[in-house]
């Protein structure tokens, strides 16, 4: 599933506002609610879909994941059809298959992959805006990554975001690297799992280290502590987008 995320209120299905009947939730609508009303008009029952990733308000998608029980007798390439075309313009399904019964695209998830950009320039873009955030100031390339280095493995990334579900902090990242292709810089970041807000605040952090405020080894240190608060300012959702997952 791919989508634009700007006028959304992120994946996960929004809390209805109180005496508010269906279709009325408050503020812009979620992705979730949007793909199960596109299917409930298509298959003409209510659905409830599941995702891979709960990406923020204004974040984006290339490969989420997303799975539903549903009753279709007419192939996958027919409802793929049918879908999009009730689906809004800002969000499409790639590719559409029949799984295996009992699958969960969350929890049977091996790893997912984010991407942050920057469009680093004196001069703000106006072409693609809406997909990366704009930094001014010169980055130092070396240093960036030396210090995603130091993410790879297993760590307790408490100092950057705050779980989901449960308590524990601990995530693996197998991979994470930066792609310097000027005026973007790419975060591309590969982890087991991901705490709420995590790459938007791990972006925030290491924005500082290629600006020359905070050192490599500093930048470990706040990654030890597993402090909320020595977190550096979350980085704009609109620069980040859930590129894939892998099970």
């Amino acid at each position: 599933m791919e989508y634009d995320g700007t006028g959304y209120a992120g994946f996960q299905r929004l809390t209805r506002r109180k005496g508010a009947g269906a279709g009325h939730a408050a503020g812009p609508p979620s992705i979730q609610e949007t793909l199960e009303t596109a299917l409930g008009q298509v298959l003409g029952a209510p659905v409830q879909a599941l995702g891979a990733g709960r990406t923020d308000a204004g974040a984006h998608a290339r490969g989420q994941v997303v799975a539903w029980d549903g009753d279709w007798r007419h192939g996958p390439d027919a409802l793929l059809r049918a879908l999009n075309a009730t689906l809004p313009e800002d969000i499409v399904l790639r590719e559409l298959a029949e799984a295996a019964p009992g699958f969960h695209p969350r929890f049977d998830a091996r790893s997912r992959t984010y991407e942050y950009t920057l469009y680093v320039a004196p001069v703000r873009p106006a072409l693609g805006r809406q997909y990366a955030w704009h930094r001014w100031e010169g980055l130092d390339a070396e240093a960036l990554r030396a210090a995603a280095e130091r993410l790879v493995g297993e760590h307790d990334f408490a100092t950057f975001g705050q779980p989901t579900r449960g308590e524990v902090t601990v995530r693996r990242v197998m991979r994470a690297e930066w792609h310097v292709r000027p005026p973007y810089w790419i975060f591309e970041i590969e982890a087991n799992a991901f705490l709420q807000r995590m790459v938007r605040s791990l972006v925030g952090t290491l924005r500082a280290v290629g600006a020359r405020e905070l050192s490599v080894d500093g930048f470990a240190e706040v990654l030890a502590a597993a402090d909320r608060r020595r977190s550096g300012p979350a980085a704009p959702a609109h620069g980040l987008c859930l590129t894939r997952v892998t099970y």
